[in-house]
């Protein structure tokens, strides 16, 4: 008799409820960070969001105060660390923040560091603080680690080179990480996010999505059990994305005729 053996990526893992959590969201001051804050607040969760500005964070404070503020720069290690000691029954971690800096290469006047920041805020710190709250996520039950990604990794934005090289890499690594988690109690999700009215992107492109549009979206898959074989639940792709994830698979030169000149 021959025993069949599922492979991980076949076995159900336990339901995340959608309410009872304790939720750690990075750049949750603004944007799509304090949109889904709002979204897990109002779904009966524990909601804990970081930033690097007092003002605003005190601002949210004033208008939730069951939020629970933190300020802290991801750049600074000892600030990753010092959150995860401070909060272990995190259960559910979403890697948000982000930057964006629009600029020619060859322009002199650019300070070589931007690069360095744009990398280390949107792939190095994700990466950096996922590593540091597993201890205490592969604990949980149930746990989920959310990482908000763009369209951009999918497709370049001519204006936005290391923006785009940040968010593929942040897309590839987050299918790395579900691959390895996946015997786990830990779901690895994605937000791939269109353009969104954020003030990262004001001034930037037309037809952009509200934060609250693109919440609303991903709650609906998120809050449905994700079964393995369906995996298209664990990569949200939100918005314009589904239609630039199909023209980038079957006709790449299209896809990227509509993002150059960068929008």
């Amino acid at each position: 008799m021959v025993k069949t053996t599922l492979h991980p990526a076949n076995r159900k893992k336990s339901t995340i409820s959608t309410k009872g959590n304790t939720v750690l969201i990075t750049g949750g001051a603004s944007g799509i960070g304090l949109a889904l804050a709002q979204k897990f607040l109002q779904a009966q969760n524990t909601v804990i969001i970081t930033g690097r500005n007092a003002d605003k964070l005190a601002e949210v404070k004033r208008l939730w105060p069951e939020i629970i503020t933190e300020v802290a720069d991801l750049r600074d290690l000892n600030a990753l660390q010092q959150l995860v000691n401070r909060y272990p029954n995190v259960n559910i971690l979403i890697n948000n923040a982000g930057i964006q800096y629009n600029y020619e290469f060859v322009n002199p006047e650019i300070a070589i560091e931007l690069i360095e920041t744009e990398l280390h805020t949107n792939l190095i710190a994700p990466l950096q603080l996922i590593k540091l709250m597993l201890p205490h996520l592969q604990k949980k039950p149930a746990a989920a680690i959310i990482n908000v990604s763009s369209g951009l990794g999918l497709v370049p934005k001519e204006t936005a080179p290391v923006y785009c090289a940040s968010k593929a890499g942040l897309h590839i690594a987050t299918k790395a990480l579900r691959w390895q988690l996946e015997i786990t109690s830990i779901k690895v999700f994605e937000i791939i996010a269109p353009l969104v009215d954020t003030p990262m992107t004001q001034g930037r492109g037309k037809g952009k999505i509200s934060p609250k549009a693109l919440v609303d979206e991903f709650w609906h898959d998120f809050t449905r059990d994700g079964y393995a074989c369906r995996r298209h639940r664990y990569e949200m792709r939100i918005g314009k994305t589904k239609l630039l994830f199909f023209l980038q698979r079957w006709f790449p030169q299209i896809a990227e005729k509509i993002l150059r000149p960068g929008i």
